[in-house]
């Protein structure tokens, strides 16, 4: 056969294969946001990676990253809109934000060298509450499996979500030496676990002891299975000396305020300070320096940062910036 038929013949086979395709997906490589265009149907992913996260190589244009696909100008401005804001967003710092979301965070995933099946890591979900110091407090059983593997053992790892239904969101892991918390230190570890977790009335049976995970490194990750992966590490001493955000603790009767009686006045918020139309947005959490929502766009989801014009300085002054911004939203 001669060459030119061959190569007519395989052109020919690759465009019905790829006219025979249900959906071709497309992602778009920009910070600090993922997107996907699906031809079948239009699906648009936003992720947010951890503040001052890495940022994606890909500097290109989203017209020049989507071309070929059957995306509607619509789809791109939104896009546009969403890069242009959420890059300049404040947001806490990388370590201050970390080492917030652990302190307020109650459960995770616990990891330990098997005792049973030698060489092999075994996984636990259990309860955590942090001291003072950011240090991991869990309450174990001598019946437990992983309490035997930390006693012969005592390197173990952590791994927290910040949103366990959101695999792109912050994902953290602690690496640390679980220690046996001394008799002195039990009364007020009791306390600080129990604020945490009320109804662990368990913690007083006789074969459960308090241990502490001592950090020896922090890692953090954002934007699993985007285009906008960031992650970083911090020493056990960067971690220690971080603060938790004072607003943070807060979080919940806020958001709970704003989403159950000024769902629209979050909306109108969020319209003007990003300049994205968005048919709703719902808030997530808050922090001195703003808060996220949940918000929609023409049938998609996607979280956002939204910044205060300045940092918050208590409880009642979140309040106060919400009222001027809703004030100039509506100006």
């Amino acid at each position: 056969m001669a060459p030119s038929s061959t190569l007519h013949r395989s052109v020919a086979t690759f465009a019905r294969t790829i006219n025979s395709l249900d959906t071709t997906t497309i992602t778009i490589a920009q910070n600090p946001r993922s997107f996907q265009f699906r031809q079948s149907r239009k699906l648009l992913s936003l992720t947010p990676p951890l503040a001052m996260a890495a940022s994606s190589s890909s500097t290109q244009s989203p017209l020049q990253n989507v071309s070929g696909v059957d995306a509607t100008a619509g789809d791109l401005n939104v896009f546009q809109l969403v890069q242009s804001h959420q890059e300049k967003a404040a947001r806490l710092p990388p370590i201050e934000e970390v080492r917030t979301v652990l302190d307020h965070s109650l459960r995770g995933m616990l990891s330990t060298f098997s005792q049973k099946h030698e060489g092999y890591p075994s996984g636990s979900m259990v309860d955590f509450a942090c001291d003072a110091y950011g240090s991991p407090i869990l309450a174990v059983s001598s019946l437990a499996v992983h309490t035997k593997d930390l006693l012969a053992n005592p390197k173990c790892s952590l791994l927290v979500a910040k949103d366990p239904e959101d695999r792109t969101d912050l994902i953290i892991t602690l690496h640390g030496d679980a220690i046996s918390v001394s008799e002195k230190d039990r009364e007020a570890i009791r306390t600080a676990y129990l604020a945490r977790h009320p109804n662990a009335f368990w913690v007083d049976f006789g074969d459960f002891q308090f241990v502490r995970i001592e950090p020896q490194a922090v890692r953090y990750v954002s934007g699993v299975a985007t285009a906008s992966l960031g992650s970083g590490e911090f020493t056990k001493e960067e971690y220690r000396a971080a603060k938790v955000d004072p607003i943070y603790q807060f979080s919940k009767p806020i958001a709970s305020h704003m989403n159950r009686d000024h769902a629209e006045d979050t909306k109108l918020i969020v319209q003007h300070s990003t300049s994205i139309p968005v048919d709703f947005a719902q808030m997530l959490d808050v922090d001195s320096l703003g808060f996220y929502v949940k918000a929609g766009c023409k049938g998609d989801t996607f979280k956002l940062r939204v910044p205060f014009p300045r940092r918050a300085a208590d409880r009642k002054d979140v309040k106060t910036l919400i009222v001027e911004m809703l004030q100039a939203a509506k100006a």
